[in-house]
This record gives structure tokens, C-alpha cells and sequence, in this order.
């Protein structure tokens, strides 16, 4: 596969960009916004904070989904409908760890079975609501819509660092209009940031830095060194270093459909006196699609370094939404250009386009498979 992309992005590929239509999957293709969406895949269903014993619902994979807590504290998530009359499950209300349907009483356990039908002496048999397998991983809670015989809880990727009294976060959420191919994309694509984030996130000498890209299995990695360069404002300012010519070690990481990582190092050739030489941040970017044109995106910006320090706190989250809420008007902008547009185009592509197509055609194969199409 790679000897195929260097030779499509070296020729400069045409991919089209049309409105919704039925996938047909073929060899050599690429994931866009048409693309069946993964499911055997751990996607983050909510934070933490989100699931209580207070029922709430969140569509996920174009399935809604009921969420809460047992008396012990377990995260639960069954499908938010009524095996009956498709009631959703979320208006009723739980009695210990019982939910029940708010319009006939329907009685469920947590793993969906039903264990009273009010109306009749017997429990149906057949009456079941489907229940997904999660696990919670502070501050965030994992949940697999797939097969679940494939639910294999080491596949849950790494984020120990969210949880990790040696590093600091900072957060946010938003819901999108957007698919999440075109999301992995952006953040695969380093070029943008000098134009669509300056000062913030991009310098044009870091766009012109050399990157290697190399692969672990489905795991597209970008490797960038820039030298001798001042930071830009969202490493500078928490630093103190604005302003300062220091080396800057990055990689971005396409780590599974429903999560991207970056990892930074700054360092000071020339520290102060007492002061650090070196200072790391972790960005994290989960996403878990709502349908093929909408997605539930959560992001955490982490450090090493000065935790107490609320003013680096409120200026991280600060430059950091900014940034992200810049990637969420222009991936609306674009896929609102590509649904509306009822002309063909051919979208360009080229080197610096690698990253994001080897992340497509990762996904695409994937999708293809969980369709029984063999590539």
C-alpha cells in the first residue's frame, strides 16, 4: 500500500467530493463522508461527568443510546427503545438498578433483560432491549457498538495521562456537522494551522518543516523537528518562552477512528538559572460519530509542567478552544459545500497529503471489511 500512495500523491490524484449517495467499495479506495461508518471500534460514549443516576441519552453510530449508573456506581448504556412501542427509555425512570419504560412499566435489568411486564403474569421471553459493553477509563467512558464478540477491552487505546496526577488538562466539547473522516483528516494535515490558526497553534516555519510519516499497523504517525525557531503562542505563552529560538519535537498520531493524539516537546537550549529545559504537552481529540454528518468531539490539552497555575490553565483553554472552534466552522463550511453542491468536484491532492490518505484508505479497508466486501 505504500508504494501505491507515493505513487498517487506523486501524480497528484483527483478524489470526488459529491453529495450523500449508496457506497460501492472497491480496491485502492479511499473513506469520505459517504463511507460506512466503523462500528467494531471503542468509541467514547460520554466523560465521567456526564453519566449519573439521572438518565440521559446520546445518539451514537446513528443508534440512540440510554445512559446511567448502577446503585454501585457502574456505568450502563442499553439502546434507547422500548422493545414494545419504541418508548425511549431515557423518559422513564430507574428504581434501584431497574429502568423502567415510561409507557407500559416495562421493567429491564442493566444488561437489557426484561425482568417484569406489569400487564402480564409471564415475562415475554423475547422482550430484551440490547445493552453495549462499556468501560470506564476516568475521565472517560468507552463504549462498544459493534459485535460483541469482538469487544475486546486491550483494544481500548492509551490515554493514562487524562488521569495522571503528573499531568494538568484542560477541556471542552463540541457537537459538529461534519464526518469524521474529515475530521482525522484535518488534524493530519499540519499546512493548515499557519492560515486557519496563526500565531495560536502554526508558524510558517513549522508548515515548512521536514515531517516523516511512518505506520504501525492501521496507526498513521507524523514526526516533525523544527530548530532554532520560536514557539508559537499556545507552547510560548505557558513556557514563557515567547519569542524565544527553541527545538520543538512533535508527533501526531491517527491512533483508531475514534481518537487522534499529539505529543510535544519544547525545549530551551538556553534555560535560566532554576528554570526547566524541557516541556511537554499531550492534545488529545476524541470523536465519536453521531451519523456520517455529525460528531460528538471532546479535546484535552495536557502538561508536565507548572500545574498550579491557573493563569496557564485559563490561557490554554482559551487559545485551545479558539483553535478548535476555528477546525469546527471550516470542516461545517466544507462538508455544507460538499452536501449542497449538486456540480462535481474533484478534489486535489498532494504530498503533504499523505498522512490523511493513508488514514482514508485505513478506514476505508476497515469499513469495507465490516461490510463482507473482500479487497
Amino acid at each position: 500500500m505504500e508504494k501505491v500512495l507515493e505513487h498517487v500523491v506523486e501524480q497528484v490524484i483527483l478524489h470526488p467530493r459529491t453529495p450523500l449517495a449508496e457506497p460501492a467499495f472497491e480496491a485502492g479506495g479511499f473513506a469520505d463522508h459517504n463511507t460506512p461508518l466503523i462500528r467494531n471500534c471503542w468509541y467514547v460514549a460520554a466523560l465521567s461527568s456526564e453519566v449519573s443516576r439521572e438518565l440521559t441519552s446520546r445518539r451514537l453510530l446513528g443508534v440512540d443510546v440510554a445512559l446511567y449508573r448502577t446503585l454501585a456506581g457502574e456505568p450502563v448504556a442499553v439502546r434507547n427503545r422500548c422493545p414494545h412501542r419504541s418508548f425511549p427509555l431515557a423518559k422513564g425512570r430507574l428504581e434501584g438498578d431497574t429502568l423502567i419504560c415510561g409507557y407500559h412499566g416495562m421493567q429491564f435489568d442493566p444488561s437489557g433483560r426484561c425482568v417484569n411486564m406489569p400487564s402480564m403474569p409471564n415475562v415475554p421471553t423475547n422482550a430484551q432491549v440490547r445493552s453495549f459493553d462499556v468501560v470506564e477509563r476516568a475521565p472517560l467512558i468507552w463504549i462498544w457498538m459493534g459485535d460483541p464478540d469482538q469487544a475486546d477491552e486491550a483494544l481500548i487505546p492509551d490515554t493514562h495521562w487524562l488521569n495522571d496526577p503528573g499531568w494538568k488538562s484542560v477541556s471542552g466539547q463540541f457537537h459538529l456537522k461534519s464526518d469524521y473522516v474529515s475530521m482525522h483528516e484535518n488534524l493530519l494535515d499540519q499546512t493548515h494551522f499557519p492560515f486557519l490558526h496563526p500565531g495560536a497553534i502554526g508558524t510558517p516555519e513549522y508548515a515548512r518543516s521536514k515531517l516523516k510519516i511512518r505506520r504501525d499497523g492501521e496507526v498513521v504517525i507524523i514526526d516533525r523537528l523544527l530548530k532554532n525557531s520560536p514557539p508559537p503562542g499556545v507552547y510560548a505563552v505557558p513556557t514563557g518562552l515567547t519569542g524565544k529560538p527553541v527545538d520543538r519535537y512533535s508527533e501526531a498520531r491517527f491512533q483508531s477512528p475514534a481518537l487522534h493524539t499529539a505529543f510535544a516537546k519544547i525545549v530551551d537550549p538556553t534555560p535560566p538559572p532554576g528554570a526547566i529545559a524541557e516541556y511537554r504537552f499531550n492534545i488529545t481529540h476524541i470523536f465519536t460519530p453521531e451519523t456520517n454528518g455529525s460528531i460528538h468531539y471532546w479535546w484535552f490539552n495536557s502538561r508536565n509542567f507548572d500545574l498550579e497555575n491557573k493563569s496557564s490553565d485559563e490561557y490554554l483553554h482559551a487559545a485551545s478552544a479558539k483553535a478548535y472552534l476555528e477546525d469546527v466552522d471550516a470542516l461545517e463550511w466544507i462538508l455544507d459545500v460538499v452536501q449542497k453542491d449538486t456540480e462535481q468536484q474533484f478534489d486535489l491532492n498532494f504530498a503533504p497529503d499523505k498522512p490523511g490518505l493513508l488514514m482514508r484508505r485505513a478506514l476505508y479497508d476497515r469499513a469495507a471489511a465490516e461490510a463482507g466486501y473482500a479487497l
